[in-house]
């Protein structure tokens, strides 16, 4: 089970017109020692990131966000009046990981804090993760090529080839994949993928 995080001296902007929900907002975020922004503006890129984000799902737009679809690098809190699908599409499609209602109450707040700041970490997460097998599928021809070497380095069969190369990766606390390359690449003797 994950700690609930502490809020406390992060900053948060919301983007949506000033009025009665940014208040609402405002005061409870203070409470939870919050430092607030309010516009109703692109963010800027030049400007220091701030820690979170919450968007008017209602009226936003795309070019509100300095990056690429989907790419926030922050949490972000969609603020939902309608329930249009295209409306709710376009906060998820831009990396909202939580929700609050509209009007706001407070008590919606620290849960979708908690929530979408929950959701962004684990998607980075699984991002890293997807991107780091994809290169490894990428690299497995070397992973091929290298045990094949040791075949024929060795004169085993393709499984004690394999088993070789796996421990020399132990042994080196290296991925299979990089110690591989240094074999093909001549940067491992025949004792050592042994």
């Amino acid at each position: 089970m994950s700690p609930t995080p502490n809020f406390t001296g992060q900053r948060v902007v919301i983007l949506h017109r000033p009025g009665g929900t940014t208040e609402r907002l405002i005061r409870q975020l203070a409470m939870l020692g919050m430092r607030v922004d309010v516009q109703w503006a692109p963010l800027s890129q030049a400007a220091p990131a701030p820690d979170l984000v919450m968007v008017d799902a209602d009226a936003g737009w795309s070019e509100l966000f300095p990056w690429a679809l989907g790419q926030n690098p922050m949490p972000m809190i969609a603020l939902l009046s309608s329930e249009a699908p295209g409306r709710i599409a376009w906060a998820i499609d831009q990396g909202a990981r939580a929700m609050i209602a509209k009007p706001v109450i407070a008590s919606a707040i620290f849960p979708a804090l908690v929530m979408a700041t929950r959701f962004h970490a684990e998607a980075i997460d699984t991002a890293a993760k997807v991107a780091d097998l994809h290169e490894r599928i990428r690299l497995r021809p070397l992973v091929l090529a290298a045990v094949q070497s040791i075949m024929s380095m060795q004169g085993c069969d393709e499984a004690a080839a394999y088993r070789c190369l796996r421990q020399d990766a132990m042994r080196s606390r290296l991925t299979l994949e990089h110690v591989a390359a240094a074999i093909l690449a001549g940067g491992r003797s025949r004792s050592e993928a042994s």
